[in-house]
């Protein structure tokens, strides 16, 4: 249904001062041209990369926060960014402005028409000159634009067209371009967000009938690591999953974590060349990890997960490529 999960997201007070801790402590790539900011827009936003490449790695991990003035450009964005502070916790130390979903025009025009004809909450932002595509919101509406998710389950979702990203050709080649000359301990691409909700049956619920979205996989029981994963894929399969999580017991990771802080974004996932030269990497940066031998979360394989306190409470893991 969908092409690509266009960025892994947080919103932070200060994204500017989180790209540098990114930078520093993951090695994640940043520039100036990826930092946008616009006057009628009032946010900051920064669509930092793993790897250069965005045909090798088209998610981006986006910092950003939108600031307490005037929107000119959108003026319902901040009764709905209120909302969705007050849905996700206002002391979630991870919060999402939208999981950001991108598909080409003509799916676009086709979801839009099902929601239009089914009478589903959502809402469009006006195009301006900084911003001249089509942006919608989905659990919202122009009279209401508070954040319901009876339509998405939870997912606080917004769709896009592909085309206004102007993604390289070369993203959308079969086979899917694949790095090259990779040093060791480089990171390839982020591939999989995490998003914790109370009841994935009901989230999947929302997800076929007012999206047209099914796992690319059957739903998997994690008992290890006790939850349950719906993996949502894309069509690009370079772009990373969005995984959503039911937790099945209080004191795995995910338990603790859903009933410290509620549902919303979890963990960014990001595969590198070579596992145990990313760990000499973070050591010669000062960042303290978990070396997990073993995880149920990938196949069983070593993971790393990097201690939340290093990145402002940001929850960030590697897996070998």
């Amino acid at each position: 249904m969908f092409e690509l999960l266009m960025s892994a997201d947080m919103m932070v007070e200060d994204p500017d001062g989180m790209t540098e801790l990114l930078v520093n402590k993951l090695g994640i790539h940043k520039h100036e041209r990826w930092r946008q900011a616009f006057a009628d827009h009032p946010y900051i936003a920064h669509f930092l990369r793993v790897h250069k490449s965005l045909a090798v790695a088209p998610t981006r991990v986006e910092p950003q926060v939108h600031l307490d003035k005037p929107n000119h450009g959108d003026p319902m964005f901040h009764t709905f960014l209120e909302s969705l502070r007050d849905y996700q916790g206002r002391h979630r130390p991870m919060l999402t402005h939208s999981i950001v979903l991108a598909t080409h025009s003509a799916k676009f025009d086709n979801l839009m028409e099902k929601l239009m004809r089914r009478r589903l909450r959502f809402r469009m932002a006006q195009r301006t000159a900084d911003m001249p595509f089509d942006r919608m919101w989905m659990g919202c509406t122009p009279e209401d634009p508070r954040y319901d998710p009876s339509v998405d389950g939870g997912l606080c979702i917004e769709v896009m067209p592909i085309e206004p990203l102007q993604m390289p050709a070369d993203t959308f080649a079969s086979p899917a371009p694949q790095p090259r000359d990779l040093a060791a301990g480089e990171m390839v691409r982020v591939t999989a967000r995490g998003f914790l909700v109370r009841n994935l049956d009901e989230t999947l619920r929302c997800c076929s009938a007012n999206l047209g979205w099914e796992p690319q996989d059957p739903v998997e029981a994690l008992s290890q690591e006790g939850y349950r994963r719906a993996t949502m894929g894309f069509t690009l399969p370079n772009s990373a999953s969005l995984d959503i999580i039911e937790a099945t017991r209080w004191n795995g990771d995910a338990g603790v974590y859903l009933n410290s802080w509620g549902p919303g974004p979890y963990y960014i996932r990001i595969a590198v060349n070579g596992l145990a030269a990313k760990a000499e990497d973070l050591r010669s940066r000062g960042t303290k990890f978990t070396w997990v031998e073993e995880s149920e979360a990938v196949g069983g394989k070593s993971l790393i997960r990097i201690d939340p306190s290093e990145l402002r409470g940001q929850v960030f893991e590697f897996e070998e490529y």
